[in-house]
């Protein structure tokens, strides 16, 4: 079911590090800036919209050759991704960096589950083990910021609806990963989900022009880092290495956005961050660990 690696520019791992560390940004970013997130998001959607036109192989489009179904999938991918942003920016409104990401890193169970269904790919004991360790370090990191007021619990919960969305996006980029170019379906459904945001901000009659020039560099720098480097890479690697492989790796996003708000916005880092660090780093060096033996076994045989 996946491609080969060279596809890719260089190994789909290191490809992964990079994104994550460029999805690490986007909390911090977003919790330092009162612009409304979903305008933020909407703007962040459609400027990567616009870098990444010029790239887009226009000559594929007229062999592309997508059922009705297919094309269902896609623009419910864009949808879902709209629905990720909305729900998990707006939870850094109501809760902390490190709260609303450990709801996040549940997203591989979503998604494994989900691939086994729809791509029938083995879940073992080991993998699980490694999910389990990896996302017990998210909830030390963050145990002593959960909280049990209502607005942690507006929070977590519009973070849970985020992980959802996200792990249908993830699913179903996998499922038509080998029918569309990369570039083309990032550019559909960043489109989608920046619709999406523009719906829903002119709904809540959020003001979508007047902003400060500072504001404009933010929108800019939301679409840069974390959406090019971060989801578009994502789309790209869905292909090679699948939507479980790159959940696990988002769950390093908050051992890297815990330790950018301590620095950045003063968020406390103590005992249980540094403990949980290691202990979703082991988790995740494990998991692609044994993903890397399994294929060079299966290359021997």
């Amino acid at each position: 079911m996946r491609s080969s690696n060279r596809d890719l520019p260089v190994h789909p791992y290191l490809l992964l590090t990079v994104s994550i560390l460029a999805v690490a940004v986007s909390s911090i970013m977003i919790k330092s800036s009162a612009t409304p997130p979903s305008v933020a998001g909407m703007y962040r959607l459609f400027i990567t919209v616009c870098i990444l036109l010029p790239f887009v192989p226009w000559t594929s489009i007229r062999t592309l050759s997508l059922s009705l179904k297919e094309w269902i999938i896609v623009l419910s991918a864009g949808a879902a991704l709209g629905l990720h942003f909305l729900f998990w920016m707006e939870s850094l409104s109501y809760t902390s960096v490190a709260s609303s990401l450990v709801i996040l890193t549940l997203q591989p169970f979503f998604v494994m589950v989900g691939a086994y269904f729809l791509f029938k790919e083995r879940i073992t004991v080991r993998i699980t083990l490694c999910m389990l360790t990896a996302i017990a370090g998210s909830v030390v990191i963050a145990w002593g910021d959960i909280g049990v007021s209502r607005q942690a619990l507006i929070g977590d919960g519009l973070s849970l609806l985020g992980t959802i969305a996200i792990s249908l996006y993830l699913l179903a980029g996998q499922r038509v990963s080998r029918r569309i170019p990369a570039n083309l379906y990032s550019v559909i459904v960043f489109a989608v989900g920046g619709t999406v945001m523009l719906i829903y901000s002119a709904v809540r009659h959020y003001p979508l022009i007047g902003y400060a020039p500072s504001d404009w560099v933010y929108f800019v720098l939301l679409a840069v880092i974390p959406t090019v480097f971060g989801h578009f890479i994502f789309n790209l690697l869905l292909r090679s290495i699948g939507a479980t492989a790159v959940s696990v790796g988002v769950i390093g996003e908050p051992v890297l956005a815990t330790i950018l708000a301590y620095f950045i916005l003063g968020e406390a880092l103590g005992g249980s961050q540094l403990t949980g660090g290691v202990l979703t780093l082991l988790g995740m060096g494990t998991y692609f660990w044994l993903k890397a033996s399994r294929k060079s076994h299966s290359l021997r045989a």
